[in-house]
């Protein structure tokens, strides 16, 4: 439609050159009756217009018509107005934290304005009735191009403010998660200025679904959780996760994610929460999501591998020595064994043998440990270490 109608776009090109010569006396009377309206019509705007508000108040009424005057029947004018202040209105109207109603009110009380006095000085000049209808139609089109840039004006501040705002929140989880954590006064200014509420407590959770999955689980999470993305893996912070219906709502925004969930800690300890989380990522064979929490003994074992490896090579050393088939037939019956407090049939049931397989194979491991069986010890130790191979 561009270029083939003018009434549709740009109307003001069709108006008669000499028609701004008609309206530029008017203007500056009609910027102070224009400003004088927007103050009295809208609560918002009626205070003395000083200060950076009260300048680009001004300016923009004053730019508004002189610009358009410039812009009747010039062929040579820009394709579009000048719209750089009324961006900034828009960004200035977030920044005061209104909505744009108030400026958009403004913008058609200055159109009622400027279309009664213009319209009756067009008409006092002679101009004929179809170039009066299409200056009505220039001014408010002119409008609509001034409110839609203050509505992008208003976006980009907002944008930009979001986008400020969780580069905040980033930072302030970068922090919480350092060990030892920030000072608590750097903690407290990052939270105020990213709009976070420091909770009694918090969990770390590791999502392994990378930034993608990180961003909506964070999302359903709700406000108060602090998120931190990566190419491979996020990491968020839970505030309040035992609160009233906060595990169920935890456990729905993991539902069919790669996720580890930490320990419930106090933000300081933000990074113990993490570290567990990672460690029961790695213990756990379960591909959903995990908690440390109902892993406890399995990290105990992770934390202590150094030390049950060495207690294994000894207390494991006869049934090592066995091939590989025999071996593992062995150590499987005997750590069921141990779990099930030497109930034959108990192991049986797990391993889907027959009872005297199990009492032929318990035969065999005695002959090799010895008495180690009927020490209390022995077994426990016995039971350290094949659980914590079992976890390798």
């Amino acid at each position: 439609m561009t270029g083939e109608n003018p009434l549709v776009e740009r109307p003001w090109r069709a108006l008669p050159a000499e028609l701004a010569d008609t309206l530029r006396p008017e203007l500056p009377a009609l910027a102070d009756e224009t400003i004088a309206a927007i103050g009295a019509a809208i609560p918002e705007y009626a205070r003395p217009l000083e200060g950076r508000f009260g300048r680009t108040v001004q300016r923009g009424v004053e730019q508004a018509l002189a610009q358009f005057v410039a812009l009747i029947g010039d062929a040579g004018a820009p394709e579009a107005p000048r719209l750089g202040i009324y961006r900034e209105l828009g960004a200035g109207e977030w920044r005061d934290g209104r909505s744009l109603d108030a400026l958009q009110a403004a913008y058609r009380i200055g159109a009622r304005v400027a279309w009664r006095r213009v319209g009756t000085a067009a008409a006092r000049s002679g101009a004929r009735p179809e170039t009066v209808q299409l200056l009505a139609e220039s001014i408010f089109a002119y409008i609509d191009e001034l409110s839609a840039a203050s509505v992008a004006g208003y976006a980009d501040a907002q944008s930009a403010a979001a986008g400020e705002r969780e580069a905040r929140r980033r930072a302030l989880a970068e922090l919480l998660l350092r060990d030892p954590p920030a000072a608590p006064d750097v903690l407290a200014a990052m939270a105020r200025d990213g709009g976070w509420t420091a909770p009694r407590t918090l969990a770390a959770v590791l999502v392994l679904d990378g930034a993608a999955g990180a961003g909506p689980v964070a999302a359903a999470l709700g406000p108060d959780t602090l998120a931190l993305p990566g190419e491979e893996e996020g990491v968020l912070l839970v505030a309040d996760p035992d609160g009233p219906g906060r595990p169920e709502t935890l456990v729905a925004a993991l539902r069919s994610r790669r996720a580890a969930v930490g320990p419930t800690v106090a933000p300081e300890d933000a990074a113990r929460s993490l570290r567990w989380a990672r460690a029961v990522a790695g213990v756990s064979g379960d591909p959903g999501c995990v908690f440390a929490a109902d892993h406890l003994a399995d990290l105990a074992l992770a934390e202590a591998r150094e030390p049950l490896t060495e207690l294994g090579r000894r207390r494991l050393a006869a049934l090592d020595a066995l091939p590989d088939g025999r071996r593992t037939r062995l150590t499987t019956t005997l750590l069921a064994w141990l779990r099930h407090r030497g109930s034959a049939p108990a192991v049986a049931a797990e391993l889907e043998l027959h009872p005297q397989t199990v009492r032929y194979r318990l035969a065999q491991i005695r002959e090799l440990l010895g008495d180690a069986l009927e020490d209390p010890q022995a077994r426990f130790e016995l039971e350290l270490s094949l659980r914590t191979r079992a976890l390798s």
